[in-house]
């Protein structure tokens, strides 16, 4: 067996695997799912700088930036969420 077999062998047995694993990871509603992850990712990005705009621009408002916060920290785990499991 010289060394232009075995590299075809492995190319082949990568080619393979590359194919399984696209199959197990894509489910058919990847465009669905990207489009909300993407739409999530820009809501929390939004959030995110509206908290710390608020946080330096009404410091008395501890309650709506604390608020802003962890509604953007919530928008941001459910993209997690939806990337894991999805």
């Amino acid at each position: 067996m010289n060394q232009e077999e075995i590299d075809k062998i492995i190319a082949e047995a990568v080619a393979d695997s590359k194919s399984k694993n696209k199959k197990k990871w894509h489910k058919g509603k990847g465009d669905q799912v990207a489009k909300a992850r993407r739409v999530l990712n820009w809501l929390f990005m939004i959030g995110f700088v509206a908290a710390i705009i608020i946080y330096f621009v009404l410091p008395e408002q501890r309650v709506l930036f604390f608020s802003v916060g962890f509604g953007a920290i919530a928008l941001k785990l459910v993209e997690f969420y939806l990337r894991f499991m999805f």
